[in-house]
């Protein structure tokens, strides 16, 4: 997320009584049939649900079939308007959700989506330089001007198709963070030089493009589609960066990479607030800290990557200051009558968005107990690593509300045409849910929360080498 409140899109969610949390809560007093078939049904979800999350991500990555066997996977069911955009941090996501898993074919499938990440590191239509670019599109379309975009994620020229129709050509250092740290696993767990490669030469690029010697220090934002530096850094790309270098320094033994970790970890403990116990979301100008909105991954990304005892507060921050449970009874609840969900939103604006108004134009209205799954999931596996009493518990409750809804919510969604498998795949937010950094999340299933579930459920630390 950008340091400051504009339009740039990311690729880029109460610790209350939901359904789950009082099922169980009625089991354990006796309260009657009814509470043991709910009590029933929980616990089958929780041991299917990894592998029905499984299927989700093998549909978005094999979509388009009859375009190439070099794919990545679409982020978003078709019916989010992003047609086949597959943003790079949720692919890397992927690839680290498959690793995860610890089998045969889930690793050949964390290959395979590793190596389009290279493929589109070597085949870039406009540069050599190591960088991804924020979005690719994998498959053909007709976008809403009539235009057609034909080709898979190969274009006939063999260019990596960038997804240009919606200005996804930028790189931001947060996405190729988390494409280096993806592809760092895979050199470890496969052995294979090829992936190291690749993340070196993105973590050349992060140091050559994002170093700063501002008052703040740290790592700059990156850069838009016509490649001129942006000027703000982030806490939460910063954070990133802490995995990255401390994966490059393991698996290649050279120490830069141990001084650009702590150049990036000096950066985001500058901006702990040891008043509130959490961090801000980062600095617009290299001097000021820019103090509003406070984000969710900057008091959960920073426990997985630092583990320091003193900032675990920012786990109990997030948890109370930004916990949220979405009922159909709120006013621009999408939540179908006798549901609800519980978990985190995605900053401190959320609370606050203008429920009289779209997000964005052509949007639905913003509810402001939407709940963001993807956070929500962050949450979990962050409380899960840090394990202090009660943070099992606490974690076990968020995921079941996840859980929850991969079996209840986005139901008759497609991807590439094709209908998605009945309870497989995690949507993004419970309602719609006004980020505040100019962009929203909705009730479409999506690659990335699908994958954090995974992560958080396997209680793989993807931050921490």
């Amino acid at each position: 997320m950008n340091g400051s409140k504009g339009p740039l899109l990311s690729r880029r969610a109460l610790i209350g009584t939901g359904l789950g949390a009082g099922a169980a809560a009625l089991t354990a007093t006796g309260a009657g049939p009814a509470a043991a078939a709910a009590a029933a049904a929980a616990a089958e979800r929780a041991s299917t649900a990894p592998r029905r999350a499984y299927a989700f991500l093998a549909a978005a990555t094999d979509a388009y079939p009859e375009h190439g066997t070099i794919r990545l996977a679409q982020s978003y069911t078709d019916q989010a308007g992003l047609f086949s955009t597959a943003f790079t941090y949720d692919n890397a996501l992927a690839v680290l959700a498959h690793l995860a898993s610890r089998t045969e074919g889930a690793r050949s499938r964390a290959a395979a989506l590793g190596d389009a990440l290279l493929y589109a590191q070597a085949h870039d239509p406009g540069y050599d330089d190591g960088r991804l670019r924020q979005a690719y599109n994998v498959g053909p379309y007709t976008f809403y001007d009539g235009s057609p975009q034909p080709d898979g994620f190969v274009r006939a020229d063999g260019t990596a198709n960038v997804g240009t129709q919606f200005g996804f050509t930028g790189t931001a250092v947060g996405d190729m963070a988390w494409a280096g740290i993806a592809l760092s696993a895979l050199a470890q767990r496969t052995g294979k030089r090829r992936f190291l490669t690749g993340a070196v030469r993105i973590g050349q690029w992060i140091e050559r493009v994002g170093r700063t010697d501002e008052p703040l220090g740290g790592y700059k934002f990156g850069v838009n589609g016509a490649d001129e530096k942006l000027p703000f850094t982030s806490t939460e790309h910063n954070t990133d960066l802490i995995g990255l270098f401390g994966a490059l320094a393991k698996l290649t033994g050279d120490r830069v990479w141990r001084e650009r970790r702590a150049w990036a970890a000096a950066f985001v403990r500058g901006m702990w607030e040891p008043s509130g116990g959490f961090f801000y979301t980062g600095t617009n100008d290299g001097v000021t800290v820019n103090r509003s909105p406070i984000p969710e991954d900057t008091q959960t990304w920073t426990h997985l990557a630092l583990a320091s005892p003193a900032y675990a507060r920012s786990l109990d921050w997030a948890a109370t200051e930004l916990a949220v449970w979405d009922t159909a009874d709120r006013r621009n609840s999408t939540v179908p009558v006798g549901q609800s969900y519980e978990g985190v939103t995605f900053s401190s604006a959320s609370l606050l968005a203008n429920e009289d108004a779209p997000i964005a134009e052509g949007q639905p209205r913003p509810d402001r107990g939407g709940v963001w799954f993807e956070g929500t999931a962050h949450l979990a596996l962050a409380l899960r690593d840090r394990r202090a009493p009660g943070d099992e518990a606490r974690a076990r409750r968020l995921l079941a509300s996840v859980e929850r809804a991969q079996d209840l919510l986005g139901g008759g969604q497609t991807i590439g045409g094709r209908p998605v498998a009945e309870r497989s795949g995690v949507v993004s937010a419970s309602s719609p849910l006004d980020t505040g950094f100019g962009f929203g999340y909705y009730p479409y299933r999506h690659t990335g929360a699908t994958a954090w579930y995974l992560l958080a459920a396997a209680r793989a630390n993807p931050l921490r080498a």
